[in-house]
């Protein structure tokens, strides 16, 4: 028999959030998240001033990012009015996140109904589609490409496109 631990924070013991489930989307260039709550006034400055109206607040009021509302563009605006500086875009260097675009099974051109929707929004081209035999063309993710914006999720007829962590080839999330 083995005993299976989860190391909590104050902010999620008090939000009764013992499970060890993803955490959600921060906004782009957030700092890591048991620092992001520690941090984060609530102020929703952030909230307020996206263009694209993507930020929303998540639970117990913190900043996520909704992708069925579009993709982002990292126009930094959120990082800019950060006055607590849990959004540190800094030079400009460091990425937006480590998040990746992945595409489920029940995709519509996976299923051999034509769709290109989500290739068709993607700006760096991180997916294009491979013709089959037969005329059938399926998805190819370059995640190298990806940038996690999320606007192929936000197209998506049937959301068989999930934004989620950057994880390397053995399963482990990368920084």
């Amino acid at each position: 028999m083995y005993l299976v631990t989860t190391s909590i924070n104050r902010a999620r013991f008090l939000r009764g959030q013992f499970g060890g489930g993803a955490p959600l989307p921060r906004p782009p260039w957030a700092l890591p998240e048991t620092e992001f709550t520690d941090r984060c006034t609530r102020c929703d400055n952030c909230i307020g001033v996206c263009p694209d109206q993507l930020l929303v607040r998540g639970g117990g009021g913190f900043p996520v990012i909704d992708f069925s509302r579009g993709g982002c563009d990292f126009c930094g605006e959120c990082s800019a009015v950060c006055e607590p500086g849990v959004l540190a875009r800094g030079d400009g260097e460091r990425p937006p996140w480590a998040l990746v675009a992945r595409i489920g099974g029940s995709c519509l051109a996976v299923n051999a109904v034509t769709c290109r929707c989500c290739g068709e929004v993607c700006a760096p081209r991180a997916i294009r589609f491979r013709l089959q035999t037969g005329g059938r063309a399926i998805p190819e993710l370059d995640q190298q490409a990806c940038t996690g914006c999320g606007a192929c999720h936000a197209v998506c007829p049937v959301r068989a496109v999930e934004i989620s962590a950057l994880t390397d080839e053995w399963g482990e999330m990368t920084a």
